[in-house]
This record gives structure tokens, sequence and C-alpha cells, in this order.
């Protein structure tokens, strides 16, 4: 049979193997081996090597019958695709991008004839390609291609990404028939998540992810790369499938298992080489499984893609409104800010109050301790602001001066907090502010301003006059 099968795969121009499947009678599989391949399979060059990723092929020296792990790295999703069409006689086709490698994968597997009662065969063909071929990316079932265009239309046809998310996240839920699907995204640089959408089943007694995600999740998120394991995606809906989790994954099991899950399939969202959050599915219809594996390889695709350009317009939205070093709005913000007010009607008839706050002392702690000593200072005058005016808006104006926009209509209320404020940080030591303040409507929040900024500088110059050794 080996000789048969190997004279098969010679005659295939492109990457060709064949695999044999060991199945139990319980239906499960057990050994996965590599029976043979051809001259291209085994190809020692550099060149192949570069192209099919260093990992692609473990050992080159081929023995025959060995477990496929011998040969390359163990996939749970590999294994899924080789019982399916060894054992129940699919033919299969893929086109996907797994992590371990820098390239495409186009895969087809093809069931074939044994004469073995417990084992299975299929042969494999395969290759690579740098860059994604969109043909192979759209040569999907009609019904898959017209549920992901249609995913993909409703990710594009709104100006409002959250409306669009939950929309979509929606969908994908239905189409896996799932009790939970959910996105969440993702930053390493802060170790930090959040939940970007999700949709729950009315039939379910599974708790909402944001019930979960704290500070705390994303030591269990940090842990998903290593049980994706360098292929597309982790899929759990079977004891052998949550045994092998509990033995590789404790901290997931542990936290997974009281939930009430039965099934999860786990994708990445990557973009290059940037992994910017997850999409799940917990207790889906497992009969589907294969078909919900391509769906949301194509569905993810498309989906990081949109991520990546709201994270980016997010950024950019940051820079421009929020102050880099102290993390409150900036001078731009500020005057969007103002100009916003004074354009809305229905505003004019509310009260403002503006308080400038100028911090004392900054240039003397540059000079004598250094910048960093002084933005230091700058951080630590933009939190006292925040636990004074915790309600409110607040601005660095440029420099060390600062300022809150309050629509407040209690003036005394305000007076109160003013003075509270001043009394905590007109002394010399520390966080130390001249500050002044104007309260007026909303239509004249310029000349609110104007004599906010008039008081804070007569209230400077009293400081100086107490402090002198503090002038600039």
């Amino acid at each position: 049979m080996n000789l048969d099968f190997h004279f098969f795969t010679e005659h295939i121009k492109s990457m060709a193997s064949v695999f044999s499947v060991e199945v139990y009678q319980d239906g499960t599989y057990g050994n996965i081996r590599l029976v043979t391949g051809n001259a291209i399979f085994f190809k020692k060059s550099d060149d192949d090597h570069e192209k099919i990723g260093e990992e692609a092929l473990y050992n080159t020296e081929f023995s025959p019958n060995q477990p496929y792990e011998y040969y390359m790295p163990k996939d749970k999703n590999f294994e899924e695709f080789c019982y399916r069409s060894a054992i129940h006689g699919e033919v299969l086709h893929t086109y996907i991008h797994p992590e371990r490698m820098p390239m495409w994968l186009h895969l087809t597997a093809i069931p074939l004839q044994s004469d073995k009662p417990n084992i299975g065969y299929c042969g494999f063909v395969q290759s690579f390609s740098e860059a994604p071929d969109y043909s192979l990316m759209a040569n999907t079932e009609p019904d898959i291609s017209s549920k992901v265009l249609q995913i993909c239309m409703k990710l594009r046809s709104s100006t409002d990404f959250s409306s669009s998310i939950s929309e979509v996240i929606k969908d994908i839920r239905d189409l896996c028939d799932a009790e939970l699907c959910c996105i969440l995204q993702t930053d390493f640089s802060q170790r930090k998540c959040s939940v970007l959408g999700e949709a729950l089943s009315e039939h379910t007694d599974l708790l909402s992810m944001e019930k979960y995600v704290d500070d705390d999740f994303f030591a269990i998120v940090d842990t998903w790369e290593g049980t994706i394991a360098g292929s597309t995606c982790a899929i759990i809906k079977e004891n052998r499938d949550w045994e092998e989790l509990k033995k590789t994954n404790p901290v997931w099991y542990n936290s997974i298992m009281p939930s009430g899950a039965k099934s999860i399939v786990l994708f990445p969202l990557k973009y290059h080489e940037d992994t910017l959050g997850y999409i799940w599915a917990i207790n889906f219809d497992v009969n589907q499984t294969m078909k919900i594996k391509e769906m949301l390889e194509l569905t993810t695709y498309f989906l990081a893609s949109e991520l990546a350009s709201y994270q980016l317009f997010e950024r950019m939205e940051t820079l421009s409104s929020k102050d880099m070093l102290t993390g409150i709005f900036n001078r731009n913000a500020m005057n969007n800010r103002i100009d916003f007010l004074l354009t809305s009607e229905n505003k004019h008839n509310d009260y403002v109050c503006i308080i400038f706050a100028d911090l004392n002392g900054l240039k003397q702690v540059n000079d004598n301790e250094g910048h960093f000593a002084g933005d230091l200072l700058l951080k630590d005058a933009a939190l006292t602001l925040q636990k004074h005016f915790p309600d409110y808006e607040i601005y660095r104006a440029g420099g060390d001066e600062f300022m809150v926009l309050a629509l407040e209509s209690d003036k005394e209320k305000m007076i109160k907090r003013i003075s509270e404020f001043k009394s905590a940080t007109s002394k010399p030591e520390g966080v130390c502010f001249a500050a002044g303040w104007s309260y007026e409507t909303v239509k004249e929040i310029r000349k609110a301003m104007h004599n906010a900024d008039e008081n804070m500088y007569a209230d400077k110059e009293e400081f100086y006059r107490k402090y002198p050794e503090r002038k600039r």
C-alpha cells in the first residue's frame, strides 16, 4: 500500500503527501502518521525552507509511518482536517495563513481507499505563496461567501464603528448557532483588553464577558497565543480537546470551565504582525465546525483590517486631543470645545464656570532638579486638578497653565469647590497653583475665559509677593 501511495504522490507536480489516521470504535482518532510524500515535499534546499518557514519540516530524513509531529508542529486543526478527510471521506479545501509560517498555504485533502478497518488515509496537495491570492480567498462555498460579504458590507456601511461591530457580532453568533460570541480588543503594550462587542443567545445561562474582563483578565489573554500554537485558531469541542487544554493551558481551562462552556472556537484578529484582538464563539454548532472555521477564517481577515483602521483613527484622535505628558485634554481639544459650545444654541442659556490654574515654581524645579522632575510635577498637577474637579473637563492650555471648564448651574457649589482647591494648593510646598475663575452664561464663555485669566495672573502676582524666592 505504501508503494502505491508513493507512486500516487510522485505523479503530482505540486507538494503532495499521504497521511494515515487511526480511528477507535467510539469514532475518535488516535495517531496520525506521515505515510509518504513526493520529492518536492521533502526538498531540502534553503530556498524551499525559506518559502515554507523554518518549522514547516522538523526532519527531512524520511522514515515511513512516523507520527506527523516528527516532521511538523502539532496542530489540532490539521488533525481535524486529516480525520474528516481520511475517516469521513470528505474532500476538503482551505486557504490560510498559519501563524508559524510567513506564507499563505493552499491545501486540499483527498480521501483515499484503505484496506484496514481501523486506519484511514488521505492525500494532501499543497502550495505556498508570499502574498494572499484573493481569488483563492474567495473560492469558498457560495453560502459562506454570501454571509462574509454581508458582514463586510455592514462593517463598511456605517460611520459608527461600535454600531457596526454590534450588528456584525450578532450575525456571527447566528451563523455559528452559538450561545455567546464576543470580540475582545487587546493592547499588548499596555497589557489591557476590553470587550468591543458581544452577542448572547436569549436562551443561555452564560454570563456577559463584561463580567469577566477586568484588570487581571489580560493574564488569561496572554495564554491564548500558546494555545493557538502557530495555527489559525483554537477549536475545543470534545473531551480530548478539553483534556489537552487542561494539560497545556491550565490558566484558561480553570477560568473557562465554571462558565458552562462546552465548545469554543477562538480566532486571533491579526493585522500584519500585530494581534489587535480576539473573536470567539462559545457553545457553537459542533456539527458545522469546519464550515464555521472556514467562515471565521475569512471574516477575521476583513475584521482585523477594519479594527486596525479604527485603532489608527483613535490614536490620531487621541494625539490631536490629549496631552501626551499628563493624559488630560490639550489646547486643541480646548479650542474645539469652546467653538462647539458657542455654536450649540441649546447651551446658550446654561452657565459655565472657567477656572485657569497656573502651576507655580515649575521653572525653579526644571532649573534645580531637571526637566524629568518638572515633568513629574506637571503630571502631579493634572492629577491634583482631577482630584478636586472630577466631574468637569480639564485641559492643559499650554506650558504650566491649565483650564477647568464646568457646565454647572449651581454657582455656590462651584465657589465652594474653588475655595477648597485654592486652600489645598496655595502653599509653595508640593503642587502649588495660582488660580482665577469666572462664572458666566455659555454664550459669554470667552468673556469668562478672559476674566478667569486676568484673575489668575493677579493671584500669581500675589503669590510671588509672598514668596519672592519662587519667582520665575
